[in-house]
């Protein structure tokens, strides 16, 4: 059975899908990226203070599903630009400190033209 996570604490769907998906015991979070939900807006303009609100969001959704960041088992991440790559993940690792598996790639736009998105894949 599967069972939709939604939380006020991470931004909207902003298309047809879900904030997250549990099945079994494994969240599927929806790539997120660096919106406010407080008031819906990009409020960083550098790698680092938008990776930082993607984890924000990130957090919020794994809480919503009753887990937290030392159970995710895989992210997937994705690069406006690969020349942040360092810089992104200086943030990253102070949030996934148990180093799950991950993939890392530039990608030619995302959504509102942000710097970075995160899916993650963790345990419940």
């Amino acid at each position: 059975m599967l069972k939709k996570i939604s939380t006020d604490k991470a931004p909207a769907a902003i298309g047809p899908y879900s904030q997250g998906i549990i099945t079994g015991n494994l969240l599927f979070a929806s790539g997120q990226i660096p919106i406010n939900p407080a008031n819906g807006e990009i409020e960083a303009n550098d790698i680092a203070g938008q990776a930082e609100q993607v984890m924000k969001n990130i957090g919020a959704l794994l809480e919503a599903a009753g887990t937290d960041y030392t159970r995710v088992v895989k992210t997937g991440c994705f690069l406006a630009d690969m020349n942040d790559f360092a810089a992104f993940n200086e943030v990253y690792a102070k949030y996934f400190t148990q180093k799950p598996a991950r993939s890392c790639v530039a990608v030619k736009t995302l959504p509102r033209n942000v710097l970075c998105e995160v899916e993650v894949i963790a345990e419940v």
